[in-house]
């Protein structure tokens, strides 16, 4: 009986294989009920209110402007209430700074001559930093704020990507991922037939999925092969594939894998800033000494090879922050008291309200904020745009401007 019964046994792989098939499908149909008809997400609408402020012109102008039918027009509720798409509150930026060109760059803020490309690389491989989360909210406020911005997903997780509308599973083939850009042989693809756009206007996606972990596996054979030339090894194959589309975009965020491997150490060379997220648990920052010493370590070696490692910024972001919590406080302060003004002055709060929006892959940017409970979600808010808009200070700093 006991041969029978381990002759029958079901090996680990293939249950582990029947529950992430089983775990996918229900995912999917849960996006299919979430986001019906087409399964695909729509953004909100924005309330005359919300569209002023965004573009920076009073609601009584923007009032009078859609009287006067100038500017795109906004949908009239049966109440008589006003409410502009992203792609409109898009179009009222062009339509100011076409109107008022003295004033352009505050309508219209796309970078221009001079100002180069950032690509922004969001790092640590402990879990549970926040990582994704700190990409996805940057990306969207930055979209928000009028600028062009390509989301970059290595995480063979597609945590980000899944967040953006895109279930790694069923919606890529292959190739479809910075992979398809980057690999060593003859099937490599162009940027630009990669990228996706997506259902937030502005933001534009590079999704993962497991397919990234075929350039890990593939570097150290090409690295003793001798396949590539210094202008394209490893660590300079993201920063290559990035250049293509450079004139697209304003903004690039790079979610990079929870780990140290050949993607972490190609974004970060190809990366203008880096942000390393911190959960402020000694645990967490115990991995992030060990995180730091290796980064170091490598990068030396990378940087003694010719790779490019004069970052504009590096920032550390405090994530999940419970400011009333004793030992987060110190924790806190201690880091401060080491890396002073590279450690953002604003900090993620640790929110009910981050965490009930996700539970429907969405973001406060996305939802109303009546789905959660609004003093909730205001000090969330509050706390997530301070830390993006430091972020962006910086990144207008680079470029010269005030």
């Amino acid at each position: 009986m006991q041969n029978q019964n381990v002759s029958t046994a079901v090996s680990s792989d293939a249950r582990i294989s029947h529950h992430a098939r089983q775990l996918s499908m229900q995912l999917q149909l849960l996006r299919e009920r979430l986001f019906p008809p087409s399964s695909q997400k729509m953004l909100k609408t924005f309330t005359s209110g919300e569209a002023a402020h965004l573009v920076g012109v009073s609601d009584g102008y923007l009032r009078q402007l859609s009287l006067d039918g100038k500017g795109p027009m906004p949908a009239l509720s049966p109440t008589g209430r006003r409410s502009y798409t992203l792609e409109q509150i898009n179009d009222l930026r062009k339509y100011m700074a076409s109107a008022k060109p003295k004033d352009a760059i505050t309508y219209l803020p796309w970078r221009r001559g001079g100002e180069r490309l950032q690509t922004i690389a969001v790092a640590n491989f402990k879990g549970g930093s926040a990582k994704t989360t700190t990409s996805i909210y940057l990306a969207q406020y930055l979209a928000l704020q009028g600028y062009r911005v390509l989301a970059v997903d290595l995480d063979p997780q597609a945590s980000l990507s899944s967040m953006l509308g895109v279930q790694p599973e069923f919606d890529l083939a292959e190739g479809d991922t910075l992979y398809g850009a980057i690999r060593y042989d003859e099937k490599r693809r162009p940027l630009k037939d990669i990228i996706r756009k997506t259902y937030f206007a502005g933001l534009d996606l590079v999704p993962g999925n497991l397919e990234l972990m075929e350039f890990e596996h593939e570097t150290p054979t090409a690295l003793m092969g001798r396949k590539t030339g210094s202008s394209e090894i490893f660590f300079r194959r993201v920063g290559i594939a990035l250049a293509e589309v450079e004139a697209d975009y304003d903004i690039m965020i790079v979610d990079c894998p929870p780990q140290l491997g050949y993607l972490t150490l190609g974004a970060v060379c190809a990366a203008t800033s880096l942000l390393i997220t911190i959960h402020p648990q000694m645990v967490d920052v115990a991995s992030m000494s060990q995180f730091l010493l290796m980064t170091s370590d490598l990068l030396s070696v990378v940087r003694k090879a010719g790779g490019d490692l004069n970052h504009d910024f590096i920032r550390y972001v405090i994530t999940r922050h419970e400011p009333h919590d004793g030992p987060q406080a110190q924790i806190v302060a201690l880091l401060r008291s080491l890396f002073g003004n590279e450690v953002l002055a604003a900090t993620v709060l640790k929110s009910t309200a981050i965490a009930d929006a996700g539970l429907t892959k969405q973001t406060l940017y996305e939802i109303e904020r009546g789905q959660v409970r609004r003093s909730t979600f205001d000090r969330a808010l509050e706390s997530l745009d301070a830390v993006n808009g430091e972020i962006l200070d910086g990144v207008k700093r680079v470029w010269g401007r005030t």
